[in-house]
């Protein structure tokens, strides 16, 4: 057996090295004896996988296994988004097995455990889950694998959330970029439904993405970028391979970052549909945030990098929205899980309800807020992992970086400085696969930002 290790978002590897038929197997012994001294053989578990190599083929697998067991599996009879799968874990109290790499490169797969609270696996679960890897489970029962469609209750669910007859007035020209991915079927046939209407390219799955990358960022949406800008009056959404993560490009063709978005849609959700509560980011999202929370008088509650982080405070402080500075957000009344075909509609909807471009929006953000915010990020490599933990422990030692003196040090996720000009900061955090340390940095002005950055041998 491979040395099988579970990141912050489950396990993935290479399809036909790592990732194939033993290490699969052993993985959904470890799931199987989890949800079993958990919860009992009455525990359903659903499987589901999004559009990679062989995704479909290691599902099937997988439930047949779980089914060997003793459980009663629903296997998807699609492919569909994560989100999708997550809400249904809720929706029938099952435990989840999703097949997806998410944004990594065509090449990989992974297996996604989500347990029956619809987010992320905690940490203790997944302690749990590396611990069974190595420990025999055998067959309990006599289990079955059906097939089965997880959309329309998620359909049912996201119609509730979302006022889609407002977004139906929007004089908007709407463009899809399916990117090859899970999202194709879900986010258009939403707005096909509802006969909404849009345009969309790249709207077939291919395992190979079309030579690019399951990541909505403007590298990898070039096409919508230039689709945007010659039509007029349009506004363009994408999504990742599992659909977690969303990429939005404003009228201009201007990519919108997921920082701006998660602050125009906190001001929209308590503005207009009058949710309550704080709002919860990570460490690395931007002061933007804090600053928009501040003016609307809405509490801060910060987390450690990562989406399992973010969902489990989501669970514990019901807030108006949590998101993470890398394109995953949710909502109240939604599951702690990142969803971003639910960000793509929640920001229509934001439109529609003002009556006013998502160039407007920030403008309108930025005036309310009455400052802007710069970052920017490097990696600094070392030569082993044994230098990672004095020079974390330097930084929790400094007084000052540059002429920028520290007010104040926060080291929920690696080591992050806040300085006295209450408008920058610096965060120095570990990589967890290699000897490499990533640094963030934000500012209100670009000079200051590069003087930051400048001082980082």
């Amino acid at each position: 057996m491979t040395d099988i290790k579970f990141g912050t978002d489950g396990w993935r590897a290479v399809v036909g090295k790592e990732f194939n038929k033993e290490n699969v197997e052993t993985v959904t012994k470890a799931i199987g004896k989890y949800v079993f001294d958990n919860f009992g053989l009455d525990k359903k578990i659903i499987v589901g996988y999004d559009p990679r190599n062989m995704a479909e083929e290691f599902a099937l697998q997988t439930a047949e296994q779980l089914a060997g067991y003793g459980f009663n599996v629903l296997i998807s009879d699609k492919v569909l988004p994560t989100p999708v799968l997550a809400y249904n874990a809720k929706h029938l109290n099952a435990c989840a097995v999703m097949f997806t790499a998410s944004h990594n490169p065509p090449e990989y797969l992974g297996i996604k455990f989500i347990p029956d609270y619809a987010g992320p696996a905690t940490s203790d679960i997944t302690d749990e889950l590396m611990y069974n890897l190595n420990v025999p489970f055998k067959s309990k029962g006599n289990g079955s694998v059906a097939k089965y469609n997880f959309k329309p209750d998620y359909f049912a669910h996201i119609e509730k959330l979302i006022d889609i007859n407002k977004i139906k007035e929007l004089d908007k020209n709407i463009i899809f970029d399916g990117l090859y991915a899970a999202s194709i079927g879900y986010f258009d046939k939403l707005l096909e439904n509802h006969k909404i209407k849009f345009d969309s390219l790249h709207m077939f799955h291919d395992v190979n993405f079309g030579g690019g990358m399951p990541e909505p960022k403007p590298k990898f949406l070039k096409e919508l970028i230039e689709k945007v800008k010659s039509t007029h009056n349009s506004v363009g959404f994408a999504n990742d391979g599992d659909s977690d993560r969303f990429g939005v490009i404003n009228e201009n063709g201007e990519y919108v970052s997921p920082n701006e978005i998660i602050a125009i849609l906190l001001i929209h959700l308590k503005k207009h549909k009058g949710y309550s509560g704080p709002l919860v980011k990570t460490v690395g999202a931007s002061l933007l945030l804090n600053k928009t929370a501040e003016k609307l008088g809405v509490e801060v509650i910060e987390t450690a990098v990562g989406f399992k982080h973010v969902g489990e405070a989501m669970r514990k402080y019901d807030p108006i929205i949590g998101g993470e500075e890398s394109g995953g957000l949710s909502i109240k009344g939604h599951i702690p899980e990142k969803d971003g075909i639910l960000a793509n509609l929640l920001i229509l909807e934001a439109m529609a309800y003002e009556n006013k471009s998502l160039v407007q929006l920030q403008k309108d953000l930025y005036d309310f807020i009455g400052c802007r915010f710069y970052n920017d990020r490097i990696d600094k490599h070392l030569a082993n992992t044994d230098e990672i933990k004095p020079v974390l422990q330097d930084y929790k030692n400094k007084t000052s970086i540059g002429d920028f003196n520290v007010k104040d040090i926060d080291t929920k996720d690696g080591v992050k400085l806040y300085f006295d000009d209450n408008s920058s900061w610096m965060l120095v955090r570990p990589s967890g696969t290699e000897p490499l340390l990533r640094i963030y940095f934000e500012s209100d002005s670009l000079e200051k930002l590069e003087r930051l950055k400048a001082q980082i041998k």
